[in-house]
This record gives C-alpha cells, sequence and structure tokens, in this order.
C-alpha cells in the first residue's frame, strides 16, 4: 500500500498522523508512506524524527481581518496547489489520509479531485474548516469525539474513532515511569502545560501554584511552559522573590510526556484534542482550563466530554482565579478517593485502539 498522510501546523494534528502511519506500518511492513505538510508548521522537524520521509509545501492559514496578508496567502495556495499535484503524480499513492489544519488542504482537495480515495480525521468536538470542506469528497470522516459528529453533513461517513496517540502513552507503566523520573512511590506529582506552545495564562496561574508549595515535601511540581514563555516565567518568579526548590522542575518542553503524564497523579492544562486524548488514555485526573482563543470554542467541548464522565474538572480561563486554582489542587490531592475515582473515569473516556479502528476502516474500504 502506498499512502500519503497530509496535516499538521501544531503537534495536535502530527501525532495522530504518525500514530496512524505507525499502525499501517505494523500491518504491512511493506508499505510506502509519504508526509505532505507545511513549511512553517512543526512537522518538518517532528515527522522525520519518527523516521517519515516528509515534502513540505508553502500553504499558510488565513488570517481573519487582514486582507493583505491573504493576498500572500492566496499566492503561497497556488504554488502549493502547484506543487502537491506532482507529488501525487510522482508518488502515486493508494490512499490519502488527512488529520486536519491548513497544511493538510492542498492534498486532500486535489487527490479528490484525481479520484484518489481520501479519509480525514477531526481530533476536536468541534470540528475545524478544513475538514468540513473536505468532508464531501471523503470516503470516511473519522471523529476525535462523537460530539463532532452533528456539525458535519454526511453522517453515513462517519467513525467514531477517538485521537490516536503513540504507543508510548498506551504502553507507559506508572511505577516503572516515576522511578526513572526520580519520583519516591508517595510523591505527589502535578503536570502542567500549556500544549506544544505553551499557555502564557496557565504559566502565569502556576506561579502562585509553585509559590503555594515550594519546598513541600512529597510534593512535586513539573511545569512545561513552552518555548517562548521559559525565560519570562523564570524572571517572573525572581521578580516575586521565589527561588524554586528540589521539588519545582521548570522546562521549556517536555520530551517525555508519556513517561511525564504516567508518572502524574494530576495535570492541569489546555484542552486540546491531543492532550485530552493522552491524559485520557493515561488514566490521569485533570483540570483543564481550555483556550478561549480557538474555534467554536472547542476546547471546552473537548474538555466537557471528559468533565461529563467524571475524570476531570473544568476552569473557563474567564474564571481562573490562582489562588482559587491552589484550592481546587489541593482539595483533590487530600481526598485520594476522589483522584481514584477520577483516574477510573478519566481512563474510560480514552481509546487506546484509535489508530486500529481507523486503519480497519481504511484497509476494509480501500479493498473493496
Amino acid at each position: 500500500m502506498r499512502v500519503i498522510m497530509t496535516g499538521g501546523g501544531t503537534g495536535g494534528h502530527i501525532y495522530p498522523a504518525v500514530a496512524i502511519a505507525d499502525e499501517i506500518r505494523r500491518r504491512d511492513e511493506n508499505a510506502e508512506i509519504l508526509f505532505v505538510g507545511a513549511e512553517i508548521g512543526m512537522e518538518g522537524k517532528l515527522v522525520p524524527k519518527s523516521g517519515y520521509d516528509i515534502k513540505l509545501l508553502p500553504v499558510e492559514g488565513f488570517e481573519r481581518g487582514r486582507i493583505l496578508c491573504n493576498l500572500n496567502v492566496v499566492q503561497n495556495l497556488v504554488k502549493s496547489n502547484i506543487r502537491v499535484k506532482k507529488i501525487l503524480k510522482d508518488f502515486s499513492p493508494d490512499v490519502v489520509i488527512g488529520t486536519g489544519g491548513y497544511a493538510s488542504v492542498p492534498a486532500i482537495k486535489n487527490a479528490q479531485k484525481m479520484g484518489i480515495p481520501t479519509y480525514i480525521h477531526e481530533q476536536n468536538a468541534f470540528p475545524g474548516v478544513s475538514n468540513k470542506m473536505q468532508e464531501k469528497g471523503a470516503t470516511k470522516v473519522f471523529l476525535g469525539f462523537e460530539e463532532g459528529s452533528k456539525h458535519f453533513k454526511y453522517p453515513e461517513k462517519h467513525v467514531v474513532a477517538g485521537n490516536p496517540v503513540r504507543a508510548d502513552f498506551i504502553e507507559a507503566d506508572r511505577d516503572a515511569a516515576r522511578a526513572e523520573l526520580g519520583f519516591k512511590p508517595d510523591d505527589f506529582v502535578l503536570l502542567a502545560f500549556g500544549g506544544s506552545q505553551g499557555a502564557g495564562r496557565i504559566n502565569r496561574a502556576m506561579i502562585k501554584v509553585i509559590e503555594t508549595f515550594n519546598g513541600v515535601e512529597n510534593f512535586k511540581i513539573c511545569l512545561g511552559t513552552g518555548k517562548h514563555y521559559y525565560d519570562v516565567i523564570l524572571n517572573e518568579l525572581e521578580e516575586n522573590g521565589i527561588k524554586p526548590k528540589e521539588n519545582i522542575m521548570i522546562m521549556e518542553y517536555i520530551n517525555d510526556m508519556p513517561k511525564q503524564l504516567a508518572a502524574s497523579d494530576l495535570v492541569v492544562s489546555r484542552s486540546g484534542a491531543l492532550t485530552v486524548a493522552e491524559v485520557t488514555v493515561c488514566g490521569v485526573p485533570a483540570i483543564f482550563i481550555p483556550s478561549p482563543n480557538v474555534s467554536g470554542n472547542h476546547q471546552y467541548f473537548n474538555a466537557k466530554a471528559v468533565e461529563e464522565n467524571g475524570g476531570a474538572v473544568i476552569i473557563e480561563e474567564k474564571d481562573l482565579d490562582n489562588d482559587q486554582l491552589v484550592k481546587t489542587i489541593l482539595k483533590l490531592k487530600n481526598d485520594p478517593e476522589v483522584l481514584k475515582d477520577m483516574s477510573v473515569k478519566s481512563k474510560a473516556c480514552g481509546l487506546p485502539d484509535s489508530a486500529k479502528r481507523i486503519c480497519d476502516s481504511v484497509f476494509e474500504t480501500y479493498k473493496k
């Protein structure tokens, strides 16, 4: 089988594509897989690290209200369409699978025009514009959340598959992860992050959390700030007279997320689709703080799907109070039975076989 995977911009589109590609390769070791993404996205770095070849296009996302900027976007879209037509012709894929974002549009739309079977995966409970545009010509639409179906037009194409995560998350062992990361069995481990790019509001809220629990025995805090916020947070801590003790770990980027999640007792994070999938597959209770700056407020609906099942607490950013966050963390920490129950219910929301479900459908319909 020859497969083109397309999508990107952020890790939320890239990592599911890699997980699907890994499952295809597991089933067919002779499968030829090529990724197509955007020059300005993260895929140019992340995909080769995962062992796949990638072709990059100058495609960009449209910016609302900025007409002059969008003229350049249109020019780059034309260039991308020309380039991707040659890629499709030269590689001659049997199927094209898109995982969303502006990076997926040229490959999916041109493949559909050429009669190549296409499949799209929508990670969020509220779908993105690009996937809604591509639904009509797609063979199947894979949904990360069942709630997403009502925002599309062709329910007969829909398959609720969940969001694929890498095998490292599914296979991660809590005791082994804690031992490797240097945590004791009785440590309470709080993991906080704002996605691959970081989140300024979460970082600022965590300053109060760090101040409160700095130096507290058996209480570990791991904060992934994001590259752009790392120095900012260190400076703010210094300006507030806070010198982090040994129980506080502050990192630009969390490179070993499967181990960090497996080792954690509680997570404070945004609720992008991939984050929610990884957190629930690992069965970690969460305090989700959805980003308000996303289309359709989709992060809120992602988090709501877990909260309604008892696996998470939602604090909307407009309601985020630093002292209240500390109280919520402390309340959960001091009630192990509630945390245990949340862990079970969080894990029940995860679908560790998501990549398998997607590939089952792709292989079945492709063979037909």
